[in-house]
């Protein structure tokens, strides 16, 4: 089956999550995507996650926090602070169809590669900048990775107990939120681009994506001006009842029940006496009485021997409930394997390991099987014999002026290339 993004090649300047992520998508399905690394360390999730144990491949590139974000990519290590580097980036330019950054706003215009400036040499460049914030505005300025956006979007107030300090969700959701959204956001811009010819600019910020994550709430807090979201801990605003409840194993269930649910609810703990109380006759009562509802529900829960009986019970009424699984338990359950949400890859120096899947499916295309993540520089010469049909001799001389760098495991030249 043909690659959807078959033919189109992006130029991807990016690093650590939000970048790579919306760059590794179009790779995987199909576009040439060639990661230029600055030198000279490249990326910086190269240095984490882990590191090949085995002595052959000491001191490797490879990471597995790096294969993760930028596998199925072309890795073109190259200096672009040297005006020679600088050059040959810009004469490559006409040859990508999107180019996709996330350094700090201003560093692409101070280096002569604005969008107002590549597109003078390629009108039909898609160019898409992923930052904090943004290239405009009070913040624009402002260096932040995933944890600052969360505080300036309001989430991270609204995440940990009543009582307690706000807390941090540790995972990147909103660079790995950032990165998607950058990517459907390029895909129409090339689907514009089809229909009308013209490039254009793209902006995604860490910001803007966490903003949207808030469902319900902007509307209240605009119409109801003293109304302040607050904390709820384990349990949702909202009521339901919804949120974590504890067993009686001392494992946690997830609940979540709509109001058209609530009499189901009540068959399922055989407590019709519920449908009678004053506390929970409407939605908006059983929201105020929340910790009520979660003394009684995890009272019911209490008399079974283990978590599993319990969701057996809830489920038999088609309750929305779910068991809370450790990252250890999620990755082993038979479906999110079936369904390829976390597959395994293996690397000659990593060795064999897990990392998830796409996020989509699609009934025309299935991804690849056999996924592979370049080491620093390791297709240095391939990019540029195939983009600029350079000779092995300029090559060669980009290397010995250190205008391209090399993982130290890799072969050095190109006369090193071939002979292996």
């Amino acid at each position: 089956m043909k690659s959807m993004l078959q033919g189109y090649r992006v130029l991807d300047m990016t690093q650590i999550v939000a970048g790579p992520t919306c760059s590794r998508i179009m790779a995987e399905l199909g576009a040439d995507v060639i990661k230029l690394e600055l030198a000279p360390y490249g990326d910086r999730t190269r240095f984490g996650g882990l590191k090949p144990r085995d002595p052959a491949h000491k001191g490797s590139s490879q990471s597995t926090y790096y294969f993760q974000h930028n596998h199925s990519k072309r890795s073109l290590a190259l200096d672009w602070k040297n005006p020679q580097g600088l050059a040959l980036l810009r004469a490559l330019i006409p040859h990508f169809d999107v180019l996709v950054e996330n350094f700090s706003p201003g560093v692409m215009e101070r280096a002569g590669l604005s969008y107002e400036e590549l597109k003078k040499i390629n009108p039909r460049l898609v160019m898409c900048s992923i930052s904090l914030a943004g290239q405009t505005g009070p913040l624009s300025q402002k260096p932040g990775y995933d944890y600052i956006a969360q505080a300036y979007a309001g989430i991270t107030d609204l995440i940990g107990d009543p009582d307690g300090d706000p807390a941090l969700i540790t995972m990147a959701m909103g660079d790995t939120a950032t990165g998607i959204s950058a990517a459907m956001a390029i895909g129409y811009a090339l689907l514009h681009r089809e229909r009308t010819g013209q490039g254009q600019y793209v902006e995604a910020t860490l910001l803007d994506t966490y903003f949207q994550m808030h469902e319900v709430a902007i509307p209240r807090v605009s119409l109801r001006k003293n109304y302040t979201p607050r904390r709820t801990g384990s349990q949702h605003p909202d009521g339901g009842p919804t949120g974590v409840f504890k067993c009686a194993d001392g494992s946690y269930i997830a609940l979540a029940i709509l109001p058209h649910q609530w009499k189901a609810f009540v068959q399922a703990l055989d407590a019709p006496e519920l449908l009678d109380d004053p506390r929970y006759a409407t939605a908006a009562l059983r929201r105020d009485h929340n910790e009520d509802l979660k003394n009684t529900l995890e009272g019911w829960l209490g008399g079974f021997d283990n978590r599993d009986d319990a969701l057996a019970a809830l489920e038999k009424h088609r309750i929305p409930c779910a068991p809370v699984l450790t990252l250890n338990e999620a990755m082993a359950h038979p479906h999110l394997k079936q369904r390829n949400t976390v597959r395994q890859v293996h690397d000659a120096g990593l060795g064999s390991f897990d990392i998830p899947g796409l996020p989509v499916t699609f009934s025309s295309w299935k991804p690849e099987k056999k996924l592979q993540a370049g080491l620093l520089g390791e297709h240095n010469e391939s990019v540029l014999r195939d983009i600029l049909a350079m000779p092995d001799e300029n090559i060669e001389q980009l290397y010995d002026e250190g205008v391209l760098i090399k993982d130290k495991t890799a072969p050095r030249s190109i006369k090193e290339t071939t002979e292996t």
